[in-house]
């Protein structure tokens, strides 16, 4: 069964992307359940109810949070109210939402996805392999599929949740850092995983924000507000192919497309990671 996860959507041009490709990504692997990290959903950070109308209404069947989740009044009511939105599961305990919910997709087939938040560069959340470790034996008697959105910013803390985690879960993605990495594999014991995602936002930004901006910031070290960058539509992500009987991993497929990408192609017949 195909699972496609997509990166972090990132503001209206994000949404966007998802809304003009995913029916297609959808079609070329026929795919069974729909993830994307919704943090950035709305104007660049945290939700609103309006985006996360949008996502679901294009087909996105569970969005995964991380730290921005909360930027947004409207952050916690929708943790709170739809068990479509996950935020991080590490998060400390009384902290409204959950971590990990159980879906189904589209052939009936039982999915756990999971949301997780790294400590490296991020907070002083709880031990996400302690986390991990604590509730996965439980998670795994009610779904042998199980995904796992990592978001963290070190790629070393990525990496070592992904083997820690390897064998006992069925693909982790990593998020937050909105490029996609090179690293889509099999690990040994037969997990999926990939460092990050990337993103599904606007072409020639940096990390989804407008480059003036950032500049400034980079430039002149002064507080400057970071603008969603207002560039062609593009999304991110990867495809796991995953085995309903164990839960392992039996092909890994990131992709980045673009209108721009994809010209010239018979629509997407000829579709192929880059």
């Amino acid at each position: 069964m195909w699972v496609l996860f997509l990166g972090d959507v990132v503001g209206k041009p994000g949404r966007k992307a998802v809304a003009e490709f995913l029916s297609r990504l959808r079609n070329v692997r026929d795919v069974d359940l729909v993830i994307a990290n919704g943090e950035n959903l709305a104007s660049g950070m945290g939700m609103t109810e309006a985006s996360v109308r949008e996502m679901f209404d294009a087909g996105v069947d569970v969005l995964t949070g991380g730290n921005h989740v909360w930027d947004k009044k409207e952050g916690a009511p929708l943790v709170r109210s739809d068990e479509r939105i996950l935020r991080p599961a590490n998060y400390p305990p009384g902290v409204e939402g959950r971590g990990w919910g159980l879906f189904r997709g589209r052939s009936g087939t039982p999915y756990a996805v999971v949301s997780l938040i790294g400590r490296v560069f991020m907070g002083g959340y709880d031990c996400p392999f302690r986390w991990a470790d604590a509730v996965l034996p439980e998670i795994r008697k009610s779904a042998a599929c199980v995904v796992v959105d990592f978001h963290a910013e070190a790629t070393s803390e990525k990496r070592a949740l992904g083997l820690y985690l390897d064998g006992r879960v069925s693909a982790v993605a990593g998020t937050h850092t909105h490029v996609q990495t090179s690293d889509a594999e099999r690990l040994p014991k037969g997990t999926g995983y990939i460092t990050d995602a990337g993103m599904c936002g606007p072409r020639g930004s940096i990390i989804g924000m407008d480059p003036q901006g950032v500049l400034r910031r980079f430039l002149l070290q002064v507080p400057t507000r970071f603008e969603v960058a207002s560039g062609e539509p593009e999304a991110s992500g990867v495809f796991f192919d995953l085995d309903p009987g164990d839960g392992g991993c039996r092909a890994v497929q990131p992709f980045r497309v673009s209108e721009t990408t994809m010209r010239g192609k018979e629509p997407w017949k000829t579709f192929s990671s880059p």
